[in-house]
């Protein structure tokens, strides 16, 4: 009698996706891409990968990078704690481990940046720990497995499906079936519209016996997210250059570099919103003349639309109040600064906005 791993692992080998980071037990090329599948759709994920390997190509590489050039090369990935997390937890490694990473998941999960379910998917892949790795796509197919009626974020749905994956694991290789749920995941059990008909697994599928597919998972309901209205300057010199802050360390986004600027408070207009910014950011003041264009981005637990505006100086030289550092750049030069999502939109506008 077939068993639902057997069952599983069977349709993996025949449909498993082709990605750059499997067929290997290297447990650095596995590290970076579960890092940049944090909060990453796969296809976005893979060429950021190979510029990666390419770039640093082992553990001593990422250690003896600079924080420049590892922001540098996430540009566009977005959420950069998890790239200043890679490089502390290189140098970790290579100064207290001998290059080599732990075993044990929970010996991974003391490392900066790495969970529970990072550790479990390195320790599973590379080193064959029986333990379950449980992503979003993990979740769901299990929440529809045993057809659960509490929100996958429960205490009590994390033990029930933990145990229930657990005891599966028990006579299968956890790489492999910790992958495959992955995948089945991704291409069979997607969010809306299981592809019930084309999976392997219907016979041991609570929710497929109860017709209950599109009710699962539950899902805590969630938060209103704020819209916030940010004004940014483009502030030039004689020279053409224009002023960049490097953002300071502790906050959001740090080690970035940006056009100063901030938040529009209640009641205040552009105008007045980016000379208060000004002068609490850079101790100077500004003239501001065009717009430079308006861009909108999401964040975990916020949106912004940030409208940048052409400046120029009419105080004293800038000071950096807040950043850790100010620099004048000409707009051929921005890109060899590692900038935020919409940084990079305004300095790419202010390049194609120069008069020839």
């Amino acid at each position: 009698m077939q068993t639902l791993s057997t069952v599983l692992l069977s349709w993996y080998k025949e449909n498993k996706r082709n990605l750059p980071w499997r067929g290997g037990k290297d447990a650095y090329p596995v590290w970076v891409s579960e890092i940049m599948l944090q909060q990453t759709r796969v296809e976005t994920a893979i060429p950021y990968y190979k510029k990666w390997l390419q770039k640093f190509p082992t553990l001593i590489d990422l250690a003896h990078a600079s924080e420049e050039e590892v922001l540098l090369l996430w540009e566009g990935l977005g959420y950069y704690a998890r790239a200043r997390n890679m490089h502390r937890t290189a140098k970790i490694l290579i100064e207290n481990h001998k290059a080599i990473f732990p075993h044990s998941p929970a010996m991974l999960q003391k490392l900066p940046g790495i969970g529970e379910y990072t550790a479990n998917a390195i320790a599973s892949i590379c080193f064959g720990t029986p333990v379950a790795a449980l992503d979003a796509n993990g979740k769901r197919v299990f929440a529809r497995l045993l057809d659960l009626d509490q929100p996958v974020s429960s205490n009590q749905a994390k033990k029930r499906i933990e145990q229930f994956a657990t005891n599966l694991l028990e006579k299968a290789d956890a790489g492999d079936f910790n992958q495959a749920i992955m995948d089945l995941g991704s291409l069979i059990c997607i969010p809306l519209e299981p592809k019930c008909q084309n999976c392997p697994l219907p016979f041991f599928c609570d929710a497929y016996k109860q017709n209950t597919q599109s009710m699962c998972p539950v899902l805590k309901k969630k938060k209103v997210i704020p819209l916030y209205q940010v004004v940014a300057a483009a502030i030039s010199d004689e020279a053409e250059c224009y002023l960049l802050a490097k953002r300071p360390k502790g906050g959001m986004l740090p080690g970035l570099w940006e056009f100063p600027g901030g938040k529009v408070e209640d009641g205040e207009d552009d105008s007045t919103a980016l000379q208060r910014e000004i002068r609490e950011e850079l101790n100077t003041t500004i003239s501001i003349g065009t717009l430079i264009g308006s861009y909108r981005h999401a964040y975990t637990h916020f949106r912004v639309e940030v409208r940048a505006y052409r400046c120029n100086l009419n105080g004293v030289m800038p000071q950096a109040v807040e950043a850790q550092e100010l620099l004048w750049v000409r707009c051929e030069e921005m890109d060899r600064f590692a900038m935020g999502k919409v940084d990079r939109l305004i300095s790419r506008d202010l390049v194609h906005d120069i008069p020839a």
